[in-house]
């Protein structure tokens, strides 16, 4: 590799003052391309329109995301067609929802599903969240408290998964879910709410909120420059390989112009 391509790297370069935030879910929305340049870099085609929300549509035309920032209450909106044996389904998600915790949903979308039956429990009760039982519902909370995911079943009604965080000056954020929704979906929504892992705000985008926890960190613009590309070749990289691997299977049935004989009549 040529060392010019490491120019940027070095004392030319002003670190930036960045903070990690403690717990994820009041950290705020952060910065759109963490899953737009994920989706773009997966094969989604960018359907938005200049100066508009941002709106991107899966390879095959099943899944719709929009970003709309410019309504109230405004914040995300997924929806998939019906397809197969799925039904049409759609997710909402406020727009303090923290980018990491819609990229856990929003990645899953690009990704194979496991071969598992999915469990949106499980990612919770690996980090200690408490389950509360209710005739009509089942709660599970953060150690915290301020962040829940719930399913809410009533007789006579549709189940429902709902789940958000709040702080103790009101800042939050909730997410619904459609019956439909398909359950590896949410169990990744629910993986990426629950990890411990902190997440990064720049200086001026952290919340004001008693309930957090900051650690301030330098950063260079080229590290940060060079996290984000990573991601994006991770995505390009998982995509290349499918689309090879769907190329290289072999074929099962005659093209359709074949025929028993084998050979083919001009006309």
């Amino acid at each position: 590799m040529k060392n010019k391509q490491w120019q940027g790297w070095g004392a030319g370069e002003q670190a930036q003052q960045h903070y990690l935030i403690e717990p994820r879910s009041l950290a705020g929305g952060g910065d759109v391309r963490h899953v737009s340049e994920f989706l773009r870099a997966s094969g989604w085609r960018d359907k938005s329109k200049t100066g508009g929300p941002l709106a991107m549509e899966s390879p095959d035309r099943t899944v719709r995301i929009a970003y709309d920032p410019y309504v109230l209450p405004g914040g995300w909106s997924i929806h998939g067609a019906a397809s197969g044996h799925q039904d049409e389904w759609w997710a909402v998600l406020g727009r303090q929802t923290p980018v990491e915790i819609v990229a856990g949903l929003t990645d899953a979308l690009t990704q194979p599903r496991s071969a598992h039956a999915p469990n949106v429990w499980a990612p919770l009760q690996d980090q200690n969240w408490s389950d509360q039982p209710h005739p009509d519902h089942v709660t599970a909370t953060s150690p915290d408290g301020n962040a829940w995911v719930q399913y809410h079943q009533s007789p006579g009604s549709e189940s429902m998964w709902w789940a958000g965080a709040k702080d103790g000056q009101g800042n939050g954020w909730t997410a619904q879910f459609a019956p439909s929704t398909p359950m590896h979906l949410v169990q990744a929504f629910s993986t990426a709410l629950a990890s411990p892992e902190p997440v990064m705000r720049p200086l001026g985008r952290v919340p004001h909120s008693t309930q957090i926890r900051t650690t301030s960190v330098s950063v260079l613009p080229s590290q940060l420059s060079a996290w984000q590309q990573a991601r994006i070749t991770a995505a390009r990289a998982a995509t290349w390989a499918r689309n090879t691997t769907r190329g290289s299977r072999p074929r099962t049935t005659a093209r359709p112009h074949a025929n028993a004989g084998g050979t083919r009549t001009r006309r």
